[in-house]
């Protein structure tokens, strides 16, 4: 089983807490450093063959847009619960966009249900 890869872009620069809940579920977390690192998420999810992409800022929407404009990616932001970003997963959403939202809790429930919707990828 492949492990599955997700990038973290957060506009204050954060995403560890997320990134470690990522890997506690087995998954690649790759969290971009530096301000405003939402706006390169879908650059880093295009260069890293990423399986999903998590954006964080105050409504969530930017990075997750600059994603689905550049890339096509298909992107859901605003939202602000952990069980709003299943549901995504599960409509096949590649991009989620979060208010802010650093929580390891996050990481490991995406990751899980990322890896039970694709099978184990």
């Amino acid at each position: 089983m492949n492990q599955v890869v997700i990038v973290i872009g957060d506009r204050l620069g954060k995403g560890q807490k997320v990134g470690n809940g990522i890997e506690s579920a087995g998954g690649k977390a790759i969290v971009i450093e530096g301000m405003a690192a939402d706006m390169r998420l879908g650059d880093v999810m295009k260069s890293e063959n990423a399986d999903l992409g998590l954006s964080f800022c105050g409504s969530g929407g930017a990075g997750a847009i600059t994603a689905q404009n550049k890339y096509g990616y298909k992107a859901r932001y605003g939202m602000k619960s952990i069980q709003e970003g299943k549901t995504a997963i599960q409509d096949g959403i590649e991009v989620l966009g979060f208010s802010f939202m650093d929580l390891e809790e996050l990481g490991k429930e995406i990751t899980n249900e990322l890896i039970r919707v694709r099978g184990g990828k």
